[in-house]
């Protein structure tokens, strides 16, 4: 089970060689990456980032551009760095020592060779046992035994997470899944893009069928089985938007009366081949999902589903074999993100290596790039932007007292985790081989999927991170109640020990208001001061705090990405209040410091100016058409234009700032500017 936390941007892993890596600019706001023709009331972020994005296309191996992807690019040739001396002292280091560890795994990765010449072998004997199910009960068989041999998660997920309303309990918890595209529109929509979608997955799945031998005819006769069950599985999960609300996706059951809805699986021994205990209640995100997987079971034919499972093996296989399978791996990506080239392998085997073993990889990274001192620097902020959020909570004028003093409560309770854990995991008994890649990658799977299984019944460590140390990224969890910011993030553009304070209370203070507004955004507001899914607020102050969310949703509504694609405000929502609100107490905050109570100017630039810019450079960026129209369906978070101006247009201090006034295209009255936080 995946856990339950909102991030900075849209999910994926961005590398950061940390602070000593990274060079300070000449100037933190630079007038040469302006547009300074465009008047920030008509596009302000064409006025802040024109220049630079004109001067800075996207890149052949990348799919976007910008401050993320250009700190990722700059960055993971320091982790690089890291592996390629592991991999080149390998034998040097003793058989079970995280360099050893470290570089056996990058090791085995980069050997292209070795991979080449196995091909498929490394799944054939899979394939082959799927090929002698020969009844339904070996198809529910095989469910739990690719999980636990870390082969997938066929048909839908499974995992142990904390119960939302009793968040000291980790408990077994059911989810729907099964599907390979992007998002369960993709199967049901028949616009032009998404039937071209569906063509070119369906000849993927043809083209992987017959890379093991299957004949021509055969292997598209499998691609129609497979999108056929995906179709059905597809038009019975939830949408996105629905999966946002924390109480249609928390529904327990009784075993029994759950294994009565779900007849057709025997849960008892699907849970007892998994290893775990025998539990009274079950958690279940979508019933309405599992009932039609019940349904599917009961009337889909065999070899059907031995098509649907040697589909998950290909699918999952694919761009870890021999170059045929990456190659058609990579030709299916292209249509959905417009990437023209393969990012080359020791960009992808670091990634990888990162998101595999991270906390492995971390702690060199840590021990190398990552300055004491920016941890010390951090806690000074985050309680700055807490000083200036509870500010803000007092003087809210639609909140009542009573309210008031549970958000304060629930502000007072956050939990901030700066750089890296204080408790690494080590991955004991994770067997890491140095010329054994694919097996290296089961190994791993299969370790984890054991390791959170045994964590049913356990008391919730609250040590454990959701992301990595050199990750780019910072994260909101509600059933923790914390706030999150990996090592990775902690440099310029968002954070510079050298820098002003009107740029770092714009960029890394930005981010900390955000994580912490996330505590009180559409979803997260649902969870108290403990991490318990409970209502805390009044009826008046719920319906008061939903219509002010209604309006920043039709405001995020009206935006279009390729001229005619809305921006769905329901499904940004959440990330929308974070800009929104972090953007406001950042900006609190930094007007307690010396430089926001000043009017001296920096290279042109008021104080105010200056912390605009900086929340601006952030978002600065492009984004291949492909990959705007799927993640407009997918990302949770707004294209970056609109994350540049949709908290801005909304906050008197910017119109003060840059001298907005109607008739400028950007230009809202004062009694339209949408304040929550």
């Amino acid at each position: 089970m995946k856990t339950i936390y909102q991030c900075l941007v849209v999910s994926g892993l961005l590398l950061s060689s940390g602070n000593l890596v990274a060079q300070s600019p000449d100037k933190f706001i630079d007038k040469a990456n302006m547009n300074t023709k465009v008047k920030p009331g008509d596009d302000f972020a064409e006025y802040a980032n024109g220049t630079w994005v004109k001067n800075n296309p996207i890149p052949a191996k990348e799919t976007r551009w910008g401050s993320f992807n250009q700190l990722r690019d700059f960055n993971i040739n320091a982790v690089k760095t890291i592996l390629e001396e592991a991999k080149l002292n390998q034998k040097n280091y003793p058989v079970g020592s995280i360099e050893r560890r470290v570089a056996d795994f990058y090791s085995a990765a980069m050997d292209s060779i070795t991979i080449e010449k196995l091909g498929y072998t490394p799944i054939k004997a899979d394939l082959d046992k799927v090929n002698t199910i020969s009844s339904k009960k070996e198809v529910l068989d095989a469910l739990a035994q690719f999980r636990i041999s870390g082969m997938g998660s066929p048909l839908f997920g499974f995992g142990v997470g904390q119960d939302r309303k009793n968040v000291e309990k980790m408990v077994p918890q059911l989810s729907q899944g099964g599907t390979t595209l992007p998002d369960r529109d993709f199967y049901l929509k028949s616009d032009v893009r998404s039937a071209k979608v569906q063509e070119v997955y369906k000849n993927y799945i043809k083209t992987l069928f017959e890379l093991v031998g299957n004949p021509s005819d055969q292997a598209k006769a499998n691609a129609d089985i497979v999108f056929g069950i995906e179709k059905q599985l597809a038009n019975a999960q939830m949408s996105r938007v629905e999966m946002r609300d924390p109480y249609k996706t928390y529904n327990k059951f009784i075993w029994n009366e759950f294994q009565q809805k779900t007849d057709e699986i025997d849960w008892t021994t699907f849970f007892s081949q998994l290893n775990v205990p025998k539990q009274d209640s079950i958690l279940v995100s979508a019933p309405k999902f599992f009932e039609e997987v019940n349904r599917l079971v009961k009337e889909t034919p065999v070899n059907q589903w031995k098509v649907y499972l040697q589909w998950s093996i290909l699918k999952g296989a694919a761009p870890n074999l021999s170059s045929p399978f990456v190659k058609a791996s990579f030709s299916f990506n292209q249509l959905l993100t417009g990437q023209k080239v393969q990012t080359p392998r020791w960009q992808r085997m670091s990634s990888l290596t990162d998101g595999t073993i991270g906390e492995l990889l971390g702690q060199l990274y840590v021990k190398n790039y990552f300055k004491p001192e920016a941890k010390e620097r951090m806690k000074v902020l985050i309680e700055n932007l807490r000083k200036a959020f509870e500010i803000r909570i007092q003087k809210l004028d639609w909140m009542s007292d009573v309210t008031k003093q549970k958000a304060l409560d629930k502000l007072h309770a956050f939990t901030p985790k700066i750089g890296y854990p204080d408790k690494w995991r080590n991955y004991d008994g994770l067997e890491i081989s140095g010329d054994q890649y694919f097996q290296n990658l089961r190994n791993a799977s299969a370790w984890s999927f054991k390791e959170n299984i045994s964590q049913v019944g356990k008391k919730v460590d609250r040590s454990r991170w959701g992301m990595t140390p050199p990750t780019v990224n910072a994260y909101y969890s509600p059933v923790m109640n914390e706030i999150v910011f990996p090592a990775g993030i902690l440099q310029f553009p968002f954070f510079d020990p050298k820098a002003d304070d009107a740029v770092n209370y714009g960029g890394i203070g930005a981010v900390i208001g955000h994580e912490m507004s996330h505590g009180f955004d559409d979803s997260g507001s649902k969870y108290d001061k403990d991490g318990t899914l409970r209502n805390w607020w009044t009826d008046e102050d719920l319906n008061k705090f939903k219509a002010k969310t209604a309006l920043l949703g039709a405001q995020f509504d009206a935006y279009t990405i390729l001229d005619t694609i809305h921006v769905n405000g329901k499904l940004t929502m959440g990330e929308n209040i974070g800009d929104l609100g972090g953007l406001n107490m950042a900006y609190e905050a930094f007007k307690m410091t010396d430089q926001g109570k000043s009017k001296k100017k920096m290279d042109g630039f008021t104080p105010d100016q200056r912390f605009f810019l900086s929340w601006a450079q952030v978002w600065r960026g492009t984004t291949l058409p492909e990959t705007a129209a799927q993640l407009i369906i997918t990302d949770p978070h707004s294209p970056n234009q609109y994350r540049t101006i949709g908290a801005p247009v909304n906050m008197d201090a910017w119109y003060d700032a840059f001298k907005i006034k109607p008739g400028d295209k950007l230009y809202k009255k004062p009694e339209d500017r949408i304040k929550i936080w």
